[in-house]
């Protein structure tokens, strides 16, 4: 008897790296690391209203400075705290991580969608986000 070893022919084409393959429109690892750090400071130093219904409330009072939101947002809700920021002459940043990496930079062990910066407090956040804009 001839035994021949069995070998699976290939099924898919083998593919590039995944870094090689990254999409244009992402923010380096940098930027991220640096707004992380000021909202930290901003945390520390300063005074923030966390979460969605506090932000809408600090917009409507004209007191929010900056709106940070999170990537995973419903769009709805977004686009509704773009309108009030708009209307408030609010700065809006738009955060490259999800809802719980956002918490996590605020020092949270808890999930925050939106934040409203009422006052940056040491932080030079304002002026860096409105250099980048």
């Amino acid at each position: 008897a001839l035994l021949a070893r069995w070998e699976p022919a290939p099924c898919a084409p083998q593919r590039a790296p995944a870094a090689a393959a990254m999409a244009p429109g992402k923010k380096s690892k940098k930027t991220v690391e640096s707004i992380n750090s000021r909202l930290q400071l901003t945390m520390r130093s300063g005074k923030a209203a966390l979460g969605y219904k506090a932000a809408l409330k600090t917009l409507r009072s004209s007191k929010a400075k900056m709106v940070l939101v999170a990537s995973n947002t419903p769009p709805i809700r977004k686009s509704e705290i773009e309108y009030y920021a708009m209307l408030a002459k609010c700065q809006i940043h738009h955060y490259a991580g999800t809802n719980i990496e956002l918490g996590t930079a605020c020092g949270k062990f808890f999930r925050v969608s939106c934040l409203s910066i009422t006052d940056p407090g040491d932080s030079d956040i304002l002026r860096t986000q409105a250099s980048e804009a």
